[in-house]
């Protein structure tokens, strides 16, 4: 972030390293600015003429005191320096943003000043900052060009009386070029005579630049000394030296202060003081953080900071330049201890305007034009940017944006800071999340629109929402002032006795100021003391909350290569950090920002730099990180597990503001006064108001005298030494690059346009860099979603982390449309909606439906149906359509906008498994691929594309219930088809069926079936995965008796299937005599459709009971089912071991617990084959007899013996056991429902289950006498100790809380 580390070893400790002029070539004369034609050529591109024959001739359509035109770096002392080469092109155009700008005495032309930064290809950053004036124009040349270029546009606008339409649906770009270009008007007295620029009358004026170029951003000392250069410039006096001297005293005798001092040097007429920051404390930051709170508020600035955080795309949007640097800066201070790792261009020169198209995650400032509506700017993508708009203080913000946590504590903090320093803590208008693009513009409350300026203007004015600065009183008094007219003015009201009270209090307020602050300092320095003091505490704040909440972080970071080399080369296979095991060590509520945030390239660069850490010297921002978890150690001994959510102030506010306080009251060290060089007589000419040329051979080199640059160079060699020495131990330093360019991210590489050549091929050449990242991310997010959904197989396979939780799953999901968003904002031709992709599908969507149309008039061409699988017998087939995908999503009014409906979708294919399927079909409509995408994007690259789709249809190996977990409360329709075994029954039957559908969400209620109908359709609030079928009918009429094979449940939106197998009668006197079945579901894979890329080849989540099981004990016997003694011991193990794995899982993935009660090898299948064992003929006169028949007459037997007092003598825990049992079995028979006799006996043991009852029951029932007559000698149930055995294990299920579903436990209060 800071100069902290930009200036590497390499680099001498200068102050500066250039001082550069920039300004009008009187030599070339006027030359428009690249950016018009760089805009042709895009045009003729997106039109599909040949761009490089489109013409480039003026813009006559414009005055030409609005137009650009091109600015040169007249001036640069040094030359060049060999550590740090000068980039002329990038300076020029960040000196310049919008190229030079003319003007006449009738227009305003206050000095402006503004910072710049320009990042290179390893992340180091050098500062520029600017200060920009109005010079007056000599060249006869330039003014009669100007002449001739007024005449001709006067000419022009006069013949082109009817505007010239220009196609609706422009380019995005050209839409964003147009909407800066409007209303470009200085002044309103300006724009009155605009463009009338007479030679005769009219004094024409050119703007001019002075920079200064450092490695630090000393940002208040620089602005400082350029302001004195323009005031010794424009004075009426000459100044005391020659301004050469100033010059060359700043770029060769002003060093860097050393880390923890201060430092003093001298301008033109006063000195400067800066300080610098210690190794231990945080890293310099000089851009005042109150004035960043104050215009956006302190809520807004919090938000902003998150989507940061988050690696969003980030727009700053003012008018004014240095405004933007200073939010953009403010917020990446605050970042401590990570540093963002993705483009960051604070000020986008208005010939990078096509950057924004960039599909990676990106930090940018554009700059506003007076007058122009932010519903004007068409920016290439939204679904995932964060709009900052500064000057009338509001953001929009992501969807699904979740809150940094403890948010409310946070910006009470903050807040408090600021208001200790007299700064109001306002909280800005409130953000706005994405509207529906349907809202009118106006209807907003907060449309930045001439309203909401005036009221704007009129809060600052008052002073109450944005907690002014005194300095900006100060600046409106100067302002005041320096007028001459309003001066008048005043002189006049007061002589007639009329005064002008709020000049007069502001006046005499900041006299107040200036005296109270004389403690030896001016004013100036007081408001930078003040600044100074700010910007730590505010930071500290933000610091202190990333140390407690990563207090642990050591703990997690998996340090698993022997050497640097192994690592670096095979970082990305390696899992570097325990996601899974640090998020289950947080607080619940800080979960969601957590989970996002350790997803982010700036976190897994931090955890880099600290396994790096082992074999090299500490990232210094690490360094200070650390030993501050160190020292709150010492402090605080906690517990890492005893995690809290509350909030812990910081407690080191008022030393941190103390020590920056010391150094600039005690300055360390002076720097060489500005003296008089060893100059040509005559040279260095004062002409009030010109900067003049100054002389480049005193200023090209610099003193080789100065005992700090011997210091640097001794420095410089030793650290050489230790290099070469280091050189053949270490690893190679260019394969580290490589690694870091390459292995770390895609966005790294470019962190900072080439602001030099802006040739369209090397647009294209970017763009293509872009597809490349974009191919990668693709492929990285896949299989980091395959890896965590495969869990305990990845992991056998040597993937890494185990388990993953349902909130980390979800985290992926959301990373992965964000990352469909942005390969299908690349290259975008036609922006329509917020949502790039939604909008493509509605422009397929409209074609489908008139080629419909076409082929309805023509014969039809039958498009073959999918083909289900034959478990689903009587189920129709759901047919895959793209369209019909839509309108399921089209139809939840619970989502509001166009992101929320792609993502939904983007959902509802994954869990499909049609994800990959669906955008092949969305993008082999080339004619309108090409339609809406330039020639360089994504969706065009044929190659790329093809690998993107391979790398999605992956992803159809794993189920996901992504769509149905997260969208819980809309309506889906549901079918159901109840398929009779035809064979032995009637399939249909007089009596009236009806049938209740329960899924992990609730139950469709009893739905009567009408007669003679096995199918039926119904709506229900989403139940979720399906669980159980309460299948069941009145016993009418004369044929009462249904044989059922078993039910089929589909979900007719996510096309997921159940089949609930039953396999017996229904019906009294038939079977148990049970009305109703309770059948558990399993879900039906889809088979015989790996053509289509749908195969899934992970293992059922649920079985349910099979068919064998369901069948009465004597028909099972009859068709010589019997399992020996030793599988049913087995099969009792391994349904009380599932059960107890099932509460070891996170609660997101633990399944259904009805399965493992009542499904195939569950607990009531091994328990009800337990107590077949044995069993003695079943056919006593034809009549079939049950388990539940044993447990009928065993509690009978129990209450008879209890009223002969028989049961009086045991022991009175015994006595209350068999109470409790006798209870249970006649509650059961005393239920008004039907559920026939093994019915009753899978719900008595649920409920012995649930109530920890099971273990005591089993020994009453094998003590009781009538087990002789219904079991054999060599019956399990008589083998003492396998029943004590069994009921050890029993016994482990008492630590668990079982809980039943309603539908088994319907109508029992127990």
């Amino acid at each position: 972030m800071s100069g902290s580390f930009s200036v590497s070893g390499s680099a001498p400790c200068r102050f500066a390293h250039y001082f550069v002029v920039c300004g009008i070539d009187t030599e070339t004369g006027l030359e428009p600015d690249e950016l018009a034609a760089l805009y042709q050529w895009l045009e003729a591109d997106r039109q599909g003429r040949d761009p490089d024959a489109a013409a480039t001739g003026e813009n006559f359509e414009q005055s030409p005191l609005k137009r650009t035109f091109k600015s040169k770096v007249l001036a640069r002392y040094p030359e060049n320096l060999e550590w740090n080469p000068f980039d002329q092109d990038a300076v020029n155009m960040l000196c310049m943003p919008k190229g030079l700008s003319f003007r006449t005495q009738a227009d305003q032309r206050t000095p402006q000043f503004h910072s710049f930064i320009i990042t290179r290809e390893d992340g180091s950053r050098t500062y520029g900052f600017v200060h920009t004036f109005y010079e007056e124009v000599t060249s006869p040349q330039i003014c009669s060009a100007m002449q001739t270029l007024t005449q001709m546009h006067n000419a022009e606008s006069t013949s082109a009386n009817t505007p010239s339409s220009s196609s609706s649906s422009s380019s995005s770009m050209d839409s964003l070029a147009s909407s800066l270009d409007e209303a470009d008007s200085p002044t309103s007295s300006s724009s009155r005579r605009a463009g009338s620029y007479d030679s005769s009358r009219d004094t024409l004026y050119v703007s001019k630049a002075l920079c200064l170029i450092t490695p630090m951003p000393f940002m208040h000392a620089c602005r400082r000394f350029l302001s004195q250069m323009h005031r010794a410039v424009t004075a009426a006096t000459a100044p005391p030296l020659p301004l050469e001297s100033y010059v060359h005293n700043i770029l060769y005798e002003v060093p860097l202060p050393a880390p923890g001092r201060s430092l003093k040097f001298h301008g033109v007429y006063e000195p400067i003081v800066c300080q610098r920051p210690g190794l231990g404390e945080l890293q310099l930051a000089d851009f005042p953080l109150a004035e960043a709170f104050s215009l956006l508020g302190v809520e807004n600035l919090v938000q902003v900071f998150t989507c940061t955080l988050l690696e969003m795309q980030i727009l700053l949007y003012s008018h004014d330049y240095q405004r933007l640097m200073t939010v953009a800066e403010g917020i990446t201070t605050l970042l401590f201890p990570f540093q963002w790792q993705h483009v960051y261009v604070p000020i986008l020169p208005a010939s990078l305007l096509h950057f924004l198209d960039a599909p990676v995650p990106y930090l940018m400032g554009l700059q506003s034009k007076e007058g122009t509506d932010r519903s004007t700017l068409e920016l290439p993508q939204e679904a995932n940017l964060c709009f900052v708009d500064i000057d009338n203080h509001y953001i929009e913000l992501p969807e699904d944006f979740p809150n940094f946590p403890n948010k409310t504590e946070l910006i009470q903090e903050l807040s408090e800071v600021l208001l200790s320093y007299g700064i109001s803590a306002n909280t800005g208008a409130p953000p706005r999340t994405r509207t529906c693009p349907g809202s009118a513009p106006g209807s907003t409350p907060s449309t930045p629109g001439r309203e909401r300026k005036t009221v704007a203007l009129r809060q600052l004015e008052d002073d109450g929402r944005n907690g002014n600065l005194a300095g900006e009183e100060l600046a409106v008094l100067e302002l005041l002032q320096g007028n001459a007219t309003l001066e008048r003015l005043q002189a006049l009201t007061k002589r007639t006795g009329v005064t002008v009270a709020r000049v007069d209090a502001l006046r005499a307020g900041v006299k107040a100021q200036l005296t109270e602050g004389q403690g030896g300092r001016t004013a100036a320095e007081e408001e930078e003391l003040k600044n100074a003091k700010l910007n730590v505490q505010l930071r500290e704040v933000c610091a202190s909350r990333f140390t407690t909440m990563f207090a642990d972080y050591e703990a997690f970071v998996i340090q698993s290569a022997p050497d640097l080399e192994s690592w670096l080369t095979n970082r990305e296979q390696m899992h570097n950090f325990d996601k899974a095991s640090f998020l289950s060590d947080q607080p619940e509520p800080y979960l969601p920002f957590l989970s996002h945030f350790i997803e982010t390239q700036m976190f897994a660069t931090f955890i880099d730099n600290k396994i790096m850490s082992q074999w090299e010297d500490k990232e210094p921002l690490l360094r200070v990180f650390d030993a501050r978890i160190d020292k709150a150690r010492l402090f605080n001994v906690r517990a890492p597990s005893l995690r809290s959510s509350s909030y812990q102030r910081c407690t080191i506010l008022k030393e941190s503001a103390q020590t920056v306080e010391q150094r600039l009251m005690k300055i360390d060290h002076t720097a060489i006064h500005p003296h008089l060089l060893d100059m040509k007589i005559g040279q260095g000419k004062y002409e009030q108001g010109f900067f003049p040329k100054l002389q480049a051979d005193v200023l090209n080199t610099g003193p080789t005298n100065n005992k700090w640059s011997h210091r640097t160079a001794t420095a410089q060699r030793r650290k050489e030494r230790h290099r070469h020495q280091t050189e053949h131990l270490g690893l190679e330093n260019d394969l580290k690059e490589k690694f870091m360019q390459e292995a770390r991210s895609l966005g790294k590489n470019l962190r900072q346009p080439k602001l030099s050549d802006l040739s369209p091929a090397v647009i294209a050449q970017t763009n293509w860099k872009f597809v490349e990242g974009l191919l990668k991310e693709c492929r990285m997010k896949t299989k980091r979603m395959l890896v965590e959904k495969m869990g305990r197989e990845a992991v056998e396979l040597g993937h890494g982390e185990a388990t993953i939780t349902g909130l980390e799953e979800n985290t992926l999901i959301a990373s992965l449309c964000d990352l469909l968003e942005r390969i299908w904002s690349h290259g975008l031709q036609v922006k329509q909606g917020k949502s790039a992709l939604w909008s493509h599908m509605l422009h397929y969507h409209a074609r489908e439906e008139k080629l419909e149309q076409q082929q309805a008039e023509s014969p039809v061409s039958h498009v073959p149906e999918r083909r289900k699988s034959d478990c689903s017998m009587a189920m129709p087939s759901l047919p895959v359509s793209l369209i019909q995908d839509m309108r399921h999503i089209q139809s939840m009014s619970e989502i509001k906008t166009d992101v929320g409906r792609a993502r939904a979708w983007i959902r509802l294919s994954l869990e499909k498994k049609l994800l990959s399927q669906h955008l092949k079909q969305l993008l082999c409509r080339q004619a309108l691929t090409k339609k809406l995408y330039k020639r360089y994007a994504f969706l065009r690259c044929e190659e790329e594309k093809e690998q993107f789709l391979f790398h999605l249809l992956s992803l159809n190996t794993v189920d996901y219930f992504c769509f149905t977990s997260v969208f819980t409360t809309i309506m889906i329709p549901y079918r159901v088809v109840i398929i009779p075994i035809k064979k032995l029954s009637n399939a249909m039957t007089t009596s009236n069926p009806w049938v209740c559908v329960s899924g992990q969400l609730g139950d469709s209620g009893i739905m009567q079936i009408p007669k003679n109908v096995l199918e039926m359709t119904f709506d229900c609030q989403n139940l979720g995965k399906m669980t159980t079928v309460q299948l069941g009918h009145d016993n009418a009429g004369l044929l009462a008796k249904w044989l059922v094979d078993c039910v089929m449940v589909r979900n007719e939106i996510t096309g997921h299937t159940y089949k609930f197998p039953c396999g017996r009668w229904l019906g009294k006197g038939v079977d148990d005599g049970s009305l109703e079945r309770v059948l558990i579901g399993e879900p039906v894979l889809p088979s015989g459709e790996e053509d289509s890329g749908r195969g899934c080849y992970t293992p059922p989540l649920q079985r349910s009971p099979s068919q064998i099981r369901r069948i009465s004990v004597t028909s099972l016997s009859g068709r010589g089912y019997k399992p020996t003694s030793a599988q049913i011991q087995e099969a009792i193990g391994e349904a009380v071991n599932n059960i107890i794995k099932h509460f070891h899982k996170p609660e997101k993935e633990r399944g259904s617990l009805t399965v493992l009660l009542c499904g195939e090898s569950s607990l009531v299948s091994a328990l009800e084959q337990f107590f077949r064992h044995g069993f003695k003929s079943a056919r006593l006169f034809q009549k079939t007899v049950f388990v539940w028949d044993f447990v009928e007459k065993a509690i009978a037997y129990m209450e008879s013996a209890d009223q002969m007092g028989d049961l009086q003598e045991t022991a009175e825990p015994l006595g209350r056991t068999c109470q409790s049992l006798c209870h249970y079995v006649n509650a059961i028979n005393s239920t008004r429902r039907n559920i026939g006799k093994d019915g009753k006996f899978q719900l008595l043991v649920c409920l012995g289950a649930r109530d920890r009852l099971l273990p005591q029951w089993v020994p009453l029932l094998v003590e009781c006498p009538v087990i002789q007559r219904m079991y054999e000698d060599s019956a399990l149930l008589r083998d003492r100790a396998t029943v004590s055995s069994h009921i050890d294990v029993l016994e482990t299920l008492h630590d668990f809380p079982i809980t039943l579903e309603a539908s088994i436990v319907k109508g029992i209060a127990l």
